[in-house]
């Protein structure tokens, strides 16, 4: 059994920072990309950014320039610090990530849940 579980989220008033946790566990062969997306009320899950086992990164263009994305392979964590937080960024933020354990599934986090004060 797989688990993705995140941390990190909370109240943070506007232009402040987060930093975002994930760590999975379980029976873990490999893990490949791994990735944060976010869900505001009302609105699609969207990505928010991506990085692969070496180390490649992508970022959603509206977020590009506040947020950086990284990961520990050998502690299975991807992290995601967010800075210059706006009210629009409150959402869900949920953990992804492509895990080898017989075969390769796709695993989803539970959420974390960010709230920005104006």
């Amino acid at each position: 059994q797989v688990q993705l579980v995140e941390s990190g989220g909370g109240l943070v008033q506007a232009g402040g920072s987060l930093r975002l946790s994930c760590a999975a566990s379980g029976s873990i062969f490999s893990i490949y990309a791994m990735g944060w997306y976010r869900q505001a009320p009302g609105k699609q899950r969207e990505l928010v950014a991506a990085i692969t086992r070496s180390g490649r990164t992508k970022y959603a263009d509206a977020l590009k320039g506040r947020i950086t994305i990284s990961r520990d392979n050998a502690k299975n964590t991807v992290y995601l610090q967010l800075n210059s937080l706006k009210p629009d960024d409150a959402a869900i933020y949920y953990c992804n990530a492509a895990i080898r354990v017989s075969s390769t599934y796709e695993y989803w986090g539970q959420g974390t849940q960010v709230t920005v004060s104006s």
